[in-house]
């Protein structure tokens, strides 16, 4: 078979795999025309657009980049813009690299006719729209979300609907929030009629639900969420099945099913895991809140640090996890970084740098601001959250703003002006369908209560609270038979056959066998001592090699292959070259964001590579060992726990899971086991 006729055999393949959606094959298939004899211009778009519905974003952006140089050699100057655009909105959407994307706008401007409207034109708007929105310039994102709309109305619908989102998100920012919902709906109706290609649509209803959850709407983010469900079955490629996921469970975990939602966000992790990687960011900032309100402390802080590794703000998580954990000192410092300088990261998934992206940080402040009795802190920041509320006119942020002015006059000793807000912000959360913050506010509403005297009150609400933490950390506590006789037998966590004998607090118990049981047996005898997940696994093996073939089989090669090491070293350069034109003109905070996204990609490379250049290797296998010893753990805990109570009680509080696991008894009243 000659060059050509192997090239033509392959590109039938691509197409026809391409006609019927099965993006790797064709993606190989576009893979092996090109060896054959090579790729034309038309031919190599549709490379990159295959190469990203198939997981491979650098590969997609390296073609574009070689097809932008192509066109420019042969001086088919809007061609060659249209690509550079191509560049930019796939660094925009899947990095948020600012500085690299501010490169190829600039590229595509100085090939891109003034006088002319074409499809280049209307994306080359869109893309400048999202680059000045995230940069912090209203006024100029405004202005290409209007030239996207009206450029894109007559050149590419698609252009057109992302623009007019970024347009509603904008009209909202001014606080006009009838108007930009109503902007919202038009968007969302383009989407669903299905006139969009895929990549748009998808856009579409991932920029409208981030614009609704910013903006605490909660239930109309819920609806359009279901909408994107429903098109992303079988209509989404790249990231968007991700994203997706990642808006479930930002729903779920509202509406107190934290155990889906953490089910939901562990799968978006890997499904945009080939996408992004300053991204992922989002949604382990989204798995520590959750895991936060299961309390699994550890698992949160675990997922919020990594999130902050990654270049990501993931306040207040932080800061709350540092609160639970009773530092409520380092929680204010970290707290008040937060709200008063907030790291440059430029997220489409958050809102912009307005009284919207401070609201979760407000209220978070004055949470730990009452908890250390610090009122100075804690009136302006419930007075600014107050404000916010009314200014966007959001239910959820007004409940938000009673719960915070509730705390406050509670610290102040007003009981009953405490109380009369925290029973509005239960019903107002009770409204909106959110039993854990309604929760959180009958704690309150119970402490306002017995101040007041009202003891009976106080223990109803008391009690309702903590039954929907239960049921929100996902543990269904059994009743306590009280004709059980108690026994003084010692506490004890032996294995006999298929089952364990356990005894705890004069209590007597039988559990069958598993893995989880072994790995507690384990911990419960040493109080203190940490534990590597994989030794753990390895100790419940015949085979004393098992934790070297783990660590061989969890090889998952360079944390960054080649082709993503010179991509990173090509934004290094791009990123340079925006720093030395804001310093020429004294543009301070164009420059200080190019910086930090200088560190960024400077860090990821440092721990790419170690000593004498050889590449670090990704140990997927610690990964998946502290996922199956967390689980297996939290399996036997919740069989404990129907089986004794306050057992299960016990251990949720001292058995600490992660990478590491560990028994940690309360030193003041001890625990002892015999196993």
């Amino acid at each position: 078979m000659t060059d050509a006729t192997g090239r033509g055999a392959a590109l039938e393949r691509a197409r026809d795999a391409t006609g019927r959606g099965a993006w790797t094959d064709a993606y190989d298939a576009y893979c092996a025309a090109r060896e054959a004899g090579g790729l034309g211009p038309a031919e190599l778009a549709d490379l990159a657009a295959v190469a990203y519905a198939a997981g491979h974003l650098d590969v997609a952006i390296e073609t574009w980049e070689r097809l932008h140089g192509e066109l420019a050699g042969l001086g088919e100057d809007n061609g060659a813009a249209g690509a550079a655009v191509r560049v930019a909105m796939h660094l925009l959407f899947d990095t948020a690299l600012m500085a690299p994307v501010r490169g190829w706008l600039r590229r595509a401007e100085r090939l891109l006719d003034p006088g002319s409207a074409t499809p280049a034109h209307a994306w080359f708007a869109v893309v400048s729209t999202f680059e000045r929105l995230l940069s912090g310039d209203v006024a100029a994102a405004r202005h290409w979300a209007g030239r996207a709309v009206e450029t894109g109305s007559y050149t590419d619908p698609a252009a057109a609907a992302v623009g007019r989102v970024a347009q509603a998100r904008l009209v909202i920012l001014d606080g006009d929030v009838e108007r930009g919902l109503g902007l919202l709906d038009d968007a969302g109706a383009a989407a669903m009629a299905g006139d969009l290609d895929p990549l748009s649509t998808g856009v579409v209803y991932c920029e409208l639900v981030c614009a609704l959850q910013g903006l605490a709407q909660y239930d109309l983010a819920e609806q359009w969420t279901e909408a994107m469900e429903r098109w992303a079955r079988t209509n989404a490629i790249g990231s968007l099945h991700g994203r997706c996921r990642v808006h479930r469970a930002e729903i779920l975990r509202l509406r107190g099913r934290c155990a889906d939602a953490e089910q939901q966000v562990l799968l978006a992790c890997d499904e945009l895991r080939p996408y992004v990687r300053r991204e992922l960011g989002w949604p382990l900032t989204e798995l520590g809140r959750i895991r936060l309100r299961r309390g699994d402390m550890t698992g949160a802080e675990e997922a919020l640090l990594a999130a902050h590794r990654l270049g990501w703000e993931a306040e207040p998580g932080l800061s709350l996890v540092r609160l639970a954990h009773g530092d409520a000192d380092t929680a204010a410092a970290t707290i008040r970084e937060a709200l008063t300088r907030p790291l440059p990261v430029p997220s489409k998934e958050l809102p912009p740098a307005t009284g919207l992206r401070r609201a979760p940080l407000l209220s978070a402040q004055v949470k730990i601001a009452t908890a250390r009795a610090d009122l100075e802190t804690a009136r302006p920041a419930a007075q600014e959250l107050d404000e916010v509320a009314v200014r966007f006119a959001s239910n959820a942020l007004g409940a938000s703003a009673l719960q915070a002015r509730g705390e406050v006059l509670l610290v102040e000793g007003d009981a009953a002006g405490a109380s009369a807000l925290f029973a509005d912000a239960v019903r107002a959360w009770s409204e909106i369908g959110a039993p854990y913050e309604t929760a959180e506010c009958r704690l309150r509403l119970a402490e306002a209560q017995h101040d007041l005297g009202r003891t009976r009150t106080a223990l109803l609400e008391k009690e309702a609270a903590h039954a929907a933490f239960e049921r929100i950390a996902g543990r269904t506590p059994g009743p306590v038979d009280p004709a059980q006789p108690a026994t003084t037998e010692p506490n004890t966590f032996v294995r006999q056959a298929d089952y364990w004998t356990v005894v705890f607090d004069g209590r007597r118990a039988t559990v069958r066998d598993s893995k989880g049981m072994h790995h507690l047996a384990r911990l419960l005898a040493a109080p203190g001592r940490e534990f590597h997940v994989l030794d753990l696994v390895a100790a419940d093996s015949d085979d004393p090699t098992a934790t070297g073939r783990l660590l061989r089989a969890g090889d998952a090669g360079p944390l960054l292959d080649d082709r993503a090491k010179r991509m990173y070293r090509r934004r290094l350069t791009e990123i340079e070259d925006d720093i030395e034109e804001a310093r020429r003109d004294n543009d301070l905070a164009r420059q200080g964001q190019a910086e930090f996204e200088r560190d960024f990609l400077i860090g990821e490379l440092a721990r790419a590579v170690g000593l004498g250049g050889r590449d670090r290797r990704a140990g997927a296998a610690s990964e998946r060992a502290r996922a199956a010893v967390t689980q297996a753990l939290r399996k036997a805990i919740g069989r404990l726990r129907e089986a004794c109570p306050p057992l299960g009680d016990h251990l949720d509080r001292t058995v600490r899971t992660g990478t590491y696991c560990a028994y940690f008894p309360d030193p003041r009243v001890p625990s002892t086991w015999s196993t």
